[in-house]
Parts: structure tokens; sequence; C-alpha cells
């Protein structure tokens, strides 16, 4: 089961995985992304490789 995992030093709380996850697993708070819903993670891996401070790795 896929699971994405956000870094928060890096993650600067643009909001693109918020914009790309096709399943909204990702919400913003407190200016950071987090992972709300890691069960609807499908793996695609569109938060990993649109994340501009590449602060999400999608674990398998």
């Amino acid at each position: 089961m896929p699971k994405p995992v956000v870094d928060k030093k890096k993650c600067t709380g643009c909001g693109t995985c918020v914009n790309v996850c096709p399943v909204n697993v990702f919400e913003l708070k407190d200016g950071k992304s987090n992972v709300v819903r890691p069960e609807e993670c499908i793996g695609c891996k569109a938060c990993e490789n649109s994340c501009p401070a590449q602060a999400i790795v999608v674990k398998d």
C-alpha cells in the first residue's frame, strides 16, 4: 500500500500537492502540507513528481 510522506522541513506550503492529487490525500494546515487521507493514496506519485521543494516521497 503506497504511503505519501511529507518532509516538513522542506515543505514550503505552496499547495501543489493539494492541487495535483487526484484523490485528495493532502490538506494545507499551519502553512505546511499534511497527509490527511493516506488510505486514499493510489501511488500515482503526482505529488512527489510535482513538488517544487522535493518534500514528498511516496513509499511503497
